[in-house]
């Protein structure tokens, strides 16, 4: 099956380059051109993942990113200005799962896409290995790409459970914010470290009872992050 992505962005060149290659890949391809707009059809259909660009009418990008996951954990990347850090690092805090940066080569933007579907899907997971890791009140259930603390189903985003599920596939093994960033976003990713404790703040605050005294995710001051069992 065809997957579904949507294109969100008020340069409506942008899109048409954006959607012709995409279509070329065989993905289905839907597009706003607003912050409303893309709002209601991230309501309406189920996308696979959704491209969005920071600077939109009616409502921001950040605004759309932020509402969206208060129903979906769809996998959301956004297009951001050019070096602006401050838009990448609210695009992060906001729920994104990645981002990419203004001009951008659509092979580059292909890439990230299909590397987060293989991830999202699953068909890169090892055979090897539990599928379902319980410690304490939490449950992870790696099949399902689901999450339960203490029965109640914690919405996580693509990179979160992908981080989590490393970290807790992996217990007591400290990881380096360098070496987390390679494992879990690639090696040609162009982000920096930041972009890890971003996710492992967000991480920390739908699982931790107690976000600044942990017990699942925790920090060796100087190293790195692990997983207790």
């Amino acid at each position: 099956m065809a997957k579904k992505v949507l294109v969100v962005d008020d340069e409506k060149l942008i899109v048409k380059g954006i959607r012709f290659s995409l279509e070329q890949e065989g993905m289905e391809v839907s597009c706003a051109y607003d912050g409303e707009e893309a709002l209601e059809m991230a309501k309406n259909t189920d996308f696979d993942i959704i491209l969005l660009d920071i600077m939109l009418p009616k409502l921001t990008g950040l605004e759309v990113c932020q509402q969206i996951r208060e129903f979906s954990n769809v996998p959301i990347i956004m297009l951001t200005a050019k070096d602006n850090d401050m838009d990448k690092i609210m695009g992060l805090e906001y729920g994104a799962d990645d981002y990419i940066t203004k001009p951008f080569n659509i092979l580059e933007v292909k890439a990230r896409i299909k590397a987060i579907m293989r991830r999202t899907s699953g068909r890169d997971k090892e055979a090897a290995g539990p599928k379902t890791v319980v410690n304490g009140d939490l449950k992870l259930d790696c099949d399902s790409r689901r999450v339960y603390i203490a029965g109640r189903e914690v919405n996580l985003t693509a990179r979160e459970f992908d981080l989590l599920e490393l970290l807790a596939l992996n217990p007591n093994k400290v990881y380096s914010r360098e070496n987390l960033l390679k494992l879990v976003w690639g090696n040609d990713y162009p982000g920096d470290v930041r972009t890890v404790d971003v996710h492992i703040r967000r991480l920390r605050e739908k699982i931790e009872a107690n976000p600044s005294e942990p017990k699942y995710v925790h920090t060796k001051w100087g190293v790195g992050y692990f997983f207790r069992n």
